[in-house]
């Protein structure tokens, strides 16, 4: 055969290659003690099975496709991927070093249009160190610079692949009360004055996008702003508003009332429980931590670990995540916040969460807070293939993931911590570096 045959032929096999669909990879999870993320309690000798990335089937008596790829997780808890429902990971390196922190841009003319899903870095160690302790995927939120509007944050996936992001621009993040107050002037009512005026002038541009001048010294928004705030009063994306005390969490509902197509989130709100019946009937949900149980400010004078379980107990959709710090580091705090609303139940007085619904709290919660809950967040099928193994109860401080997966791909259980670790926890000889040499 001539070498230009040889040639021809082998273009044209991998044309052919790249025409034929991948097979489906089928992966069946069987004899552990499974947890289907949505409320329910766990299933014993549960099967969870994965075709092409998406969770196709999970519970008892289900059926195994031939030819699966199976694993025996006898003995063992078999859940949904976490998620972190308010976090900064990807965005912080090191907290303390200003050059690897992207979650504020405080000298930037620009806002609502800043999109922090194009600053997220997949390597980052909290990444890889947060996977590892089986959290699959993150919202993660910008922080307020100049402006109560801190710009548009994402959904990602903690994979070891660099194509992280879920979701950009999955919503828009304003702070109200004190931060809000601090940023708008110095009260909360030039806040909620500045908050209404922003919006006005999205809703100027977006009757006439061609007139609006975001340059003229009467307007307080650039035209990249206001245009990243139309899907905000369209109602296309979420709305997260940050407000901690009850009468702010009043004045946020009381807000739709002027503007009744935004899709409010509230964030921290330490105080919901003392105003759950009007958030309930408001059908907010809320983005909250399970650790806030102390005054850290005068807005969060009436902060109670029951304030979860109260809301909860009213009919508020509740997800867990770090509102209260360490939001770029520490997403394995998700389980421990879980478990604590579990242990309140024993505690006289206190308003915990059944352990179903503390686990939907860091799964399927999150997930339908974004308005993503027919994709992530749970074993449902048709939802990503995001499924952890664990050594024990998820919610108990001492169990670790055997093994996580995102999108039905295993991941690897190291990190740089663990690497380290394992370095010098019975170290050799010789094998140190220099520096250690006495």
């Amino acid at each position: 055969m001539s070498r230009k045959f040889l040639s021809a032929l082998a273009g044209a096999a991998a044309l052919a290659a790249f025409a034929t669909p991948a097979i489906a990879q089928t992966i069946a999870i069987t004899g552990g003690k499974l947890a289907i993320g949505d409320g329910s309690e766990a299933i014993e000798n549960g099967t969870v099975v994965i075709v092409n990335g998406k969770v196709t089937a999970a519970g008892a008596n289900v059926a195994i496709p031939g030819g699966a790829q199976r694993i025996d997780a006898s003995g063992q808890w078999v859940t949904p991927g976490i998620i972190s429902g308010f976090s900064r990971v990807g965005l912080v390196e090191v907290e303390a070093v200003e050059s690897t922190n992207d979650t504020e841009a405080n000298k930037s003319p620009f806002s609502a249009a800043i999109d922090v899903s194009t600053a997220i870095n997949p390597l980052a160690n909290p990444i890889a160190i947060s996977r590892t302790s089986g959290v699959t995927r993150a919202v993660v939120v910008p922080s307020a610079g100049n402006s109560i509007f801190a710009g548009q944050g994402a959904v990602i996936d903690l994979s070891t692949d660099m194509d992280d992001v879920t979701q950009p621009r999955a919503f828009q993040y304003v702070e109200l009360g004190e931060t809000g107050a601090a940023k708008a002037g110095g009260s909360r009512p030039a806040a909620q004055l500045m908050f209404r005026t922003l919006l006005e002038e999205a809703q100027d541009y977006a009757r006439n996008p061609a007139a609006y001048d975001g340059r003229s010294k009467d307007n307080l928004l650039l035209r990249v702003d206001a245009k990243a705030l139309l899907p905000v009063i369209q109602g296309k994306v979420p709305l997260l508003v940050h407000v901690e005390r009850g009468p702010d969490i009043l004045g946020v509902i009381a807000l739709r009332k002027e503007f009744p197509t935004l899709k409010i989130v509230l964030v921290g709100a330490a105080e919901g429980w003392r105003v759950a019946r009007e958030i309930a009937a408001a059908k907010i949900p809320v983005i909250t931590a399970g650790l806030t149980d102390l005054p850290a400010s005068f807005e969060t004078l009436a902060a109670t670990q029951s304030n979860v379980g109260r809301m909860v107990e009213a009919g508020v959709l509740v997800a867990l995540g770090l509102t209260d710090g360490n939001d770029a580091v520490q997403l394995r705090w998700a389980m421990q916040q879980a478990g604590n609303m579990v242990a309140l139940q024993k505690i006289p007085g206190a308003t915990g969460l059944s352990w179903g619904q503390a686990l939907r709290a860091i799964s399927s919660a999150p997930a339908e807070v974004m308005g993503m809950g027919d994709r992530i967040g749970s074993l449902k099928p048709g939802r990503a293939g995001d499924v952890v193994i664990w050594d024990g109860d998820p919610l108990e401080l001492m169990s670790a993931p055997t093994a996580v997966f995102i999108d039905g791909k295993q991941q690897p259980l190291e990190n740089r911590q663990t690497k380290l670790r394992d370095r010098y926890a019975t170290p050799t000889p010789g094998a140190l570096p220099k520096a250690y040499d006495r």
